[in-house]
């Protein structure tokens, strides 16, 4: 049986790349003998954090369209992209994968594009409600398009569509058993309820300015807060772990344990956050970044608040509605109950392994 080569292209934002690992380690784990290769953008976090995880990676001169038209980079643009195309094109001959894997960022664009003119097979892993244009353009040569959302077949072909979910940190599978050894992790009162604030893997401006802003008010809520600022914001306000009850974080390492300790969450929707938090099932607050291709991340939180699995809040809205809408959910332990309930209930928890499900199918005639 010959070894199988996989090409896997995803990054920009720990919602690309973490599937894009999780997806990897499946196959790896089904099939140790896989050759892969991730193919990333050049100065974004995968080139760290894919070899952190045990994987090789090439880097295309690659960025999106930004909204201010008069930059640097859009004027740069269509010179990264047929450089990014050329070298693609050259990866892709180098390497002769027998499956391309898409699971989102900018350089998932030309890598698929020139595996598919190749011949290759693709598989995207879109995780939003709504998808980006890249995708929607690579959705029409790609055999396979796994999914998270319902009601994709207004953007792709209804026939290649499978609906998987995103990937998620196994670790995230069982939490509860976890709430001790979390509480004593951050060390944390045992008669206070604790947030915990989540900003995304590289932190939100806005968050962290509201956080800050009603550091007093949760004071007066008697809570105690596990903040998430991201490393861009990390020493603006990491002064604010002087104030008893509130401890800042640059990143979590542990997770698990973070949301194993929260009693509410507010949170960020980017596509993998929200699986996520579907899987571990606890009250939250969605807080969309407005700043996103498509404002994605409205149309996810969306999803889920629409079914009453939610509390979606728009940045506009903070200082309006947060105060209010906050204490209504602290004090109210039924509709705690009830959130928690009902966003579990949209919980995919096989995510990758219906993702890899649908790779050996592709590939089984190489002999998988």
């Amino acid at each position: 049986m010959k070894k199988v080569k996989v090409i896997v292209s995803g990054g920009g934002t720990g919602g690309h790349i973490y599937p894009a690992i999780a997806i990897a380690d499946e196959i790896k784990r089904r099939y140790p003998d896989t050759e892969f290769l991730f193919v990333g953008a050049n100065d974004r976090m995968e080139m760290e954090k894919v070899p952190a995880a045990g994987y090789k990676i090439k880097g295309l001169w690659i960025s999106g369209i930004q909204r201010k038209l008069l930059s640097i980079n859009n004027l740069l643009f269509p010179f990264k992209l047929i450089s990014s195309l050329w070298n693609a094109k050259k990866i892709v001959k180098q390497f002769q994968p027998d499956i391309a894997i898409g699971t989102g960022g900018f350089a998932s664009g030309p890598l698929l594009y020139m595996a598919n003119a190749k011949g290759v097979p693709t598989l995207i892993q879109e995780q939003n409600s709504f998808p980006g244009i890249t995708n929607k353009l690579l959705s029409k040569k790609a055999m396979k398009i796994c999914v998270a959302y319902d009601n994709l077949g207004r953007f792709f072909p209804s026939d290649k569509i499978v609906k998987t979910g995103n990937p998620v940190r196994q670790d995230l599978l069982e939490i509860s058993s976890k709430r001790k050894e979390a509480k004593e992790f951050f060390k944390l009162e045992e008669t206070k309820k604790t947030i915990l604030v989540l900003g995304g893997s590289l932190g939100a401006r806005r968050i962290n300015q509201l956080i800050e802003k009603e550091l007093s008010f949760f004071a007066n809520q008697e809570v105690q807060l596990i903040w998430q600022t991201g490393k861009l914001y990390f020493e603006e306000y990491k002064k604010n772990d002087e104030k008893r009850g509130v401890q800042t974080h640059a990143f979590l390492n542990r997770m698990d344990l973070a949301y194993a300790a929260a009693d509410v969450i507010i949170s960020r929707s980017g596509a993998s956050s929200v699986s996520e938090l579907c899987v571990v099932g606890k009250p939250v607050i969605f807080i969309p970044s407005p700043n996103v291709s498509e404002d994605h991340q409205t149309k996810n939180a969306e999803a889920i608040t629409s079914k009453g699995a939610g509390i979606l809040i728009k940045e506009l809205a903070l200082d309006a509605d947060f105060e209010m809408k906050f204490e209504e959910l602290l004090k109210d332990n039924v509709l705690q109950g009830r959130l928690s309930s009902e966003i579990k209930k949209l919980a995919l928890e096989n995510a990758t392994q219906d993702i890899v499900d649908e790779v050996e199918k592709l590939i089984s005639p190489v002999g998988l």
